[in-house]
């Protein structure tokens, strides 16, 4: 990605078009910017990269006007739009393989490239973990390390609540004005005004279970480390930690009965190597050498542009049979459709990008894609 800096507002609404436009999701806006040059360019290189893909009717580009009417209201319900270019955006997300191109944020946009842990547990946690939850969240934020959640309620809420005074985080799952669970919206409210409020989605969307895998990996992606307080074996708290494990961040668990369901997430996260926490010290003690490692940007092939030579038409002609013959309901990497085809990554990438444009394949998290029947 590119060095920051502030984009022009003509580059602003661009970026926002594109990533709202359909089919785009964030691999493929950045495959696009790289591949273009500017996403005005990109914009209009959509139909027919969408067309070659094998898309029947003409791909949604959206429209100026819709741009325009998302950028007003953010701004007038106090918000703005951060891409990932600019100098507040942070810098730990920029860094995971699936940046939100541009974030919706309303607060204070200082705290977004402060240390930060997040949190995450159950939705119906027990009493005690929702105290101990707020004991070490009231430590960790005296030690001037910003305190990340989802504010869900159960622990979520917990973390928000005792960390409000030294600034807390919280990502929502739909837009950024959409209070999600009711019951938070003072809450919400408070954090718009000491803490800072992050949303991918547009303004007004109302949240859906999808929404929340692609939430999960904002969380995990702003920390140093995730501390996974309650979690039954199903919980969306162990997402957010595999997310956390894929993008290299540290993840803490506090071991729970055996007895209780919601801690046999957390014991099994201990048993496959998360650090085992007892209490606040324990993490502060962990994070001091974690902020020394220098974050990096993932050795994954996304980029077809890093390749100088751009992939011969002739030559996307005869592989894209191949390609739609390797694929199938079942995620594959990649770097196996590579290895397999033995041609240049920028050709494959190139095919998978019409392919999703074309609304054809779907990408799953670990760098796979499948095909959408």
């Amino acid at each position: 990605m590119e060095q920051k800096r502030e984009l022009s507002s003509e580059e602003r609404l661009a970026w926002l078009r594109l990533i709202r436009s359909e089919n785009v999701g964030p691999i493929t806006f950045f495959q696009l910017l790289g591949r273009f040059g500017t996403a005005t360019k990109a914009l209009e290189a959509l139909p027919e990269l969408a067309r070659k893909g094998g898309r029947k009717k003409p791909i949604r580009v959206c429209p100026v006007a819709d741009a325009m009417r998302e950028m007003d209201t953010l701004l007038a319900f106090g918000g703005r739009l951060l891409a990932a270019t600019e100098p507040d955006y942070p810098t730990a997300l920029r860094m995971i393989a699936d940046p939100p191109p541009v974030i919706s944020i309303r607060g204070h946009a200082h705290l977004l490239n402060r240390d930060i842990l997040a949190v995450v547990g159950a939705r119906n946690a027990s009493a005690v973990a929702l105290r101990l939850t707020g004991h070490i969240a009231r430590e960790i934020s005296r030690e001037k390390i910003i305190v990340a959640s989802g504010l869900a309620r159960g622990i979520d809420t917990a973390a928000h609540q005792a960390s409000l005074d030294g600034g807390t985080i919280a990502v929502v799952g739909g837009g950024l004005d959409y209070p999600y669970p009711r019951e938070n919206k003072a809450l919400q409210e408070e954090i718009y005004e000491r803490g800072c409020v992050i949303a991918e989605q547009p303004m007004g969307t109302v949240p859906q279970a999808r929404h929340f895998p692609r939430r999960n990996r904002i969380i995990s992606g702003l920390a140093l480390g995730v501390l996974v307080m309650e979690a039954s074996p199903r919980s969306g708290s162990l997402i957010s930690a595999r997310m956390a494990l894929e993008q290299g961040r540290e993840v803490f668990a506090i071991p729970g009965s055996p007895m209780d369901p919601r801690a046999k997430g957390t014991n099994n996260l201990i048993r496959n190597g998360a650090t085992l926490i007892e209490e606040a010290a324990d993490i502060i003690d962990a994070l001091q050498g974690i902020r020394q490692r220098p974050l990096k940007e993932p050795d994954q092939p996304l980029l077809p542009f890093l390749d100088p030579l751009q992939p011969e038409e002739q030559d996307l002609d005869r592989l894209r049979p191949d390609i739609l013959s390797y694929l199938s309901p079942t995620p594959v990497e990649i770097d196996e459709l590579i290895r397999l085809t033995g041609e240049p990554a920028a050709t494959i990438l190139t095919i998978l990008l019409e392919l999703e444009l074309a609304g054809r394949i779907e990408r799953h998290f670990g760098n796979r894609v499948s095909i959408i029947e």
